[in-house]
């Protein structure tokens, strides 16, 4: 049995350890460097996914046999690609993005990736674009990495959305650590997590700011 330590989540995972496993099993390449790095070059916050939690996004798709994918939150397209390189040729991978620039470094970057065809990047506020997307549904997976004011409605659609057995990815589910706290964003936060465990089987993995993980009913 693990000690109480262990059951922190972060005891053991120093830096050196995180960047050690994510070299080992989530190398990037030129693709992935480019986007992955976009933020920094281009004046973006540098709020995507790590190594590690795109890869196993990119597993998960790939265990759910995903073909038709939302994403809400583009930023550069560094999810993106790891999202749309598990879909199979014929798969599509519509991302949400609400600025403009953004959107326009995350086409040049997915292009570059090679993946210009399977990916199309929406832009606008997510509440009322992803309407405009049902019509390629049911989907059988959505990702959800966006503001956080706005989680529970996002999870809303998505539940709605997806095919019975689809997956519904959240990122960011510990809210940097104020989950349990008082603002506003933290309440959604909290409803999303509760709403999506009454509709669907989940679990939150304890990912460095938690990953939520759900299948519906």
């Amino acid at each position: 049995m693990a000690d109480n330590d262990s059951r922190a989540g972060s005891t053991y995972l120093s830096r050196a350890i995180l960047d050690y496993l994510a070299t080992t099993h989530a190398p990037h390449d030129a693709g992935l460097l480019q986007a992955f790095s976009a933020p920094e070059a281009h004046g973006i916050p540098a709020i995507q996914v790590g190594p590690s939690e795109g890869k196993l996004l990119g597993l998960l798709l790939r265990l759910a046999g995903a073909r038709k994918v939302v994403e809400v939150g583009t930023l550069a397209g560094y999810s993106a690609i790891h999202l749309a390189r598990a879909l199979p040729p014929e798969g599509h991978l519509w991302s949400v993005e609400f600025s403009a620039e953004h959107a326009a470094v995350a086409r040049r970057n997915l292009e570059a990736a090679g993946l210009a065809g399977r990916v199309t990047v929406v832009e606008g506020a997510a509440l009322d674009v992803l309407p405009t997307l049902e019509q390629h549904g049911p989907f059988d997976a959505v990702f959800i990495d966006a503001d956080k004011i706005n989680y529970d409605g996002y999870g809303r659609w998505a539940i709605r959305n997806l095919r019975t057995g689809g997956l519904m990815l959240g990122d960011n589910a510990v809210y940097f650590g104020k989950l349990l706290g008082e603002e506003p964003a933290a309440a959604a936060m909290r409803r999303f997590h509760e709403e999506a465990a009454r509709q669907m089987d989940t679990v939150c993995i304890p990912t460095p700011d938690g990953l939520l993980v759900g299948i519906k009913r």
